[in-house]
């Protein structure tokens, strides 16, 4: 692989988690997000862009080094659990901002953060560093877990 081939690669794999944010950015909080009643440590608003833009270029930096090293024939199935949680990434805003639907987002988150899970047991041994990048990621989206299941409880 030429250095433009690898530079074009991560441009790519980084693209694809941003687009993911675009399309799922369609459903935004809004008014219904407004009215919910929120635990007192609920983040403010302004925080949530900037922790997912890092966490984005996190996540497709650590594909990339992953595809950099095997290309999909070799690393398919970590590749395809990392494919499938940015899937569901993408999935929970539709759910939950988009449906307006606490409970239903909050069984897919769970299915969300185990996947990113077994997306880092699979690219650990691939790219130790790969994996040490999805960290951050699923300690948000654990985090997310717990303040879905609680806007879930508070406003049913």
């Amino acid at each position: 692989m030429t250095k433009m081939q690898s530079i074009l690669g991560l441009i790519g794999w980084i693209a694809l988690c941003f687009v993911v944010a675009a399309v799922s950015g369609r459903f935004v909080p809004g008014e219904w997000y407004a009215t919910l009643n929120k635990p007192t440590w609920n983040p403010p608003g302004w925080v949530f862009g900037p922790v997912w833009t890092i966490l984005y270029a996190m996540m497709g930096t650590a594909a990339w080094l992953v595809w950099r090293q095997y290309g999909f024939r070799r690393a398919g199935p970590a590749l395809g659990l990392f494919l499938f949680q940015l899937l569901l990434n993408g999935l929970w805003t539709w759910i939950f901002f988009g449906l307006h639907n606490p409970a239903a987002a909050f069984a897919e988150i769970v299915v969300l953060w185990l996947s990113i899970v077994a997306t880092i047991i699979a690219f650990w041994p691939k790219n130790t560093t790969a994996g040490i990048l999805l960290i951050p990621y699923a300690a948000w989206v654990a985090f997310a877990s717990v303040l879905t299941f609680t806007l879930w409880r508070l406003n049913r």
